[in-house]
């Protein structure tokens, strides 16, 4: 959906995602700009229409989990293989570890 639409519309837009929590992927023409996570969808695209993000997108897109508990560490895979530009952070899997040292020994 546009950034335009959201900005125009979002009250309507509101009413499909409140009190949905989920991932969702902010795109600056056709490229993945930004990805995020969040408990309340709404509040927070609505932020992103006037943060430090605001002018850097023009089109969003909305994905719904059942759990909470999960969106931390979808968002976590997202960002560490598409690592958009947007993104500071990568995301972090508490209690793993990088298995690439172990297996580049092994090899």
């Amino acid at each position: 959906m546009s950034r335009d639409t959201l900005a125009e519309y979002q009250d309507i837009v509101r009413e499909y995602i409140r009190g949905k929590h989920g991932i969702y992927a902010l795109y600056k023409k056709d490229r993945l700009y930004y990805v995020g996570l969040a408990s309340s969808l709404g509040r927070r695209l609505k932020q992103h229409l006037r943060d430090r993000h605001g002018g850097s997108w023009d089109r969003f897109s909305v994905y719904l989990t059942r759990r909470e508990d999960h969106i931390k560490k979808l968002e976590s895979i997202v960002l560490r293989i598409v690592k958009p530009t947007g993104n500071k952070q990568l995301g972090r899997f508490p209690g793993s570890s990088n298995l690439a040292r172990e297996l580049r020994d092994d090899i």
